[in-house]
């Protein structure tokens, strides 16, 4: 398993929230692109990057310190929060982004979603996540009566390679992660997954790791490293001894 540190940013400064709510807001940083550095330096694979700003007001707001963060490392990026169109997309994957994650206008604006997978095919990630089993959009500050799993099969169809799974009720929490419903998503599809909330323990790590045959292939790492219950540099020789 692929353990993905994760950097929020919301007007240039690394913070994360609690379930999603921007009111609920700690910062944890002022420079992103040392963050990034941070997490490289411990092993990272693959860094998480989400523009909350972008994710809530509908377009990218960070771009200067997403540039900085691709600079900074070489570690791989993805990017999710505010693309919305295939130029949205466009725009970061030139910056350097090596994976665009598209998440609201994969519900709202299929014909968008259509676009960027025909020209950028496997660096297209979807991002589902749920509330209450129901996909939340908008920055999740809305919830559709789309199933997390009835997006995820439709995605599938597409020819989507990975989607990331978040339980929002989760996000943030320090309370574990929603192993039943990951389990249940990644039965429900054949492409990869991507587990995302309250991983807060190395043992949260272990558990999902055990998940890898049903398709679960990465986990998502946020407000445990910042809070320091869990060091990177030991979650990524878990996963990989998980794969070994």
């Amino acid at each position: 398993m692929i353990v993905i540190p994760a950097i929020d940013i919301s007007e240039g400064k690394c913070v994360r929230l609690k379930q999603g709510d921007m009111a609920q807001k700690t910062v944890f940083g002022d420079d992103p692109a040392e963050m990034a550095r941070r997490w490289a330096d411990c092993g990272a694979q693959i860094i998480h990057v989400v523009d909350l700003d972008g994710a809530v007001g509908g377009s990218s707001a960070n771009l200067e310190a997403i540039a900085d963060i691709v600079q900074a490392a070489e570690t791989p990026v993805e990017l999710g929060g505010g693309l919305r169109t295939e130029d949205d997309v466009a725009r970061v994957l030139d910056m350097g982004v090596q994976w665009a994650i598209v998440g609201t206008s994969a519900l709202s604006n299929r014909p968008a979603l259509e676009q960027a997978l025909s020209r950028f095919g496997a660096r297209i990630v979807v991002g589902i996540d749920a509330r209450d089993g129901k996909v939340a959009v908008e920055g999740w500050t809305e919830t559709s009566n789309v199933t997390a799993i009835e997006l995820a099969v439709q995605m599938q169809s597409l020819g989507v390679g990975r989607i990331i799974f978040t339980d929002i009720a989760t996000d943030g929490m320090l309370a574990g992660p929603n192993i039943e419903s990951t389990l249940q998503m990644a039965q429900a599809v054949t492409m990869a997954v991507t587990a995302s909330g309250g991983v807060t323990t190395l043992d949260d790590v272990r558990r999902l790791s055990l998940l890898g045959p049903s398709g679960v292939t990465s986990c998502i790492v946020g407000r445990a490293l910042y809070s320091g219950t869990i060091d990177l540099v030991e979650a990524v020789r878990i996963g990989l001894e998980s794969i070994a």
